[in-house]
């Protein structure tokens, strides 16, 4: 008979979901609130929210396959991303004028695709996957997991609004077809437009937490 003191998988994963959030919300707010712009201090919390999803993988026995980091399903992920990730671009350029903000392009832009990679990772491959176990496949963990990435972006108004859209549709195609390299060159083509087209007076310069601030 199962000990009556168990933890159901759903309760588990719930506070998998909220400790990996509240690492991100500790380095975004209390770290630079009172250490600054301290790198080996705000690593701290993302390290240790990365070793959790590492273990969890682990526990679970998700394999990189299962994770998305595949390959066989790459033209699948990307034929679903194609079309609303070019509506996005277009809107991002349309709103802005068909004016490009005055940032030329840089060398650093090449590393876009990795950072909207482990992103993506964090956000499909550990978030997703364990809002699936809380809430099951469909609407409800796709609209979980768009609301935990947009706030990670608060207090920052347009880019909360922008992550909302986009953790949707990233969520919902994940949930289709899961391959994290699809969803890593969308996610670095509207990050690239939007650093291009959209004057940082609006997004404040991208900031976010209580760097927002200052």
């Amino acid at each position: 008979m199962q000990n009556e003191s168990t933890i159901k998988p759903s309760t588990l994963a719930l506070w998998e979901i909220v400790s990996v959030v509240v690492s991100c919300f500790i380095a975004e707010w209390v770290i630079l609130a009172f250490l600054g712009p301290n790198k080996l201090a705000f690593a701290i919390p993302i390290a240790l929210a990365l070793g959790l999803m590492l273990f969890s993988h682990r526990v679970y026995g998700e394999t990189l396959h299962d994770l998305g980091f595949r390959l066989d399903n790459f033209l699948a992920s990307a034929k679903l991303l194609l079309l609303p990730t070019i509506i996005a671009i277009a809107l991002i350029v349309v709103i802005s004028g068909f004016s490009a903000a005055d940032r030329p392009l840089r060398w650093r832009f090449l590393l876009v695709p990795l950072w909207g990679l482990f992103q993506q990772y964090a956000l499909q491959a550990y978030l997703n996957r364990r809002a699936q176990v809380v809430l099951g496949p469909g609407w409800k963990s796709v609209l979980l997991v768009a609301v935990l990435f947009a706030a990670v972006h608060l207090p920052n108004p347009l880019l909360c609004a922008l992550t909302f859209v986009g953790g949707l549709i990233w969520a919902l195609v994940y949930q289709k077809q899961p391959n994290l390299f699809a969803l890593a060159l969308s996610h670095a083509a509207a990050s690239v437009a939007l650093a291009l087209f959209v004057p940082s007076v609006w997004t404040n310069s991208l900031r976010v937490g209580f760097k927002y601030f200052g």
